[in-house]
């Protein structure tokens, strides 16, 4: 989900528990509803900083293969076979 999208949930679980009173949708309590979303905002933060710092601690090794050019076995002479 990454950092962006824990910001979204944070803030609209927060216009959902502050912003409206809870009786203005009688199937759900908004409230409760927003303060779910903030939860898992927060979580999504973690997780997302968390993966970050992994990211940062990964080491890449480049190998990089060496031919030396001036001894190369030279090519035979030999007529192709049929």
């Amino acid at each position: 989900m990454g950092i962006g999208g824990g910001i979204f949930l944070i803030a609209v679980g927060a216009v959902l528990a502050f912003g409206l009173s809870p009786d203005a949708w009688e199937v759900f309590n908004i409230n409760t509803i927003g303060y779910i979303l903030m939860a898992v905002g927060a979580l999504a933060l973690i997780l997302a900083f968390a993966m970050q710092s992994q990211r940062r601690n990964t080491s890449h090794t480049a190998y990089v293969e060496k031919h030396d050019v001036d001894h190369q076995v030279p090519p035979t002479n030999n007529p192709p076979t049929a």
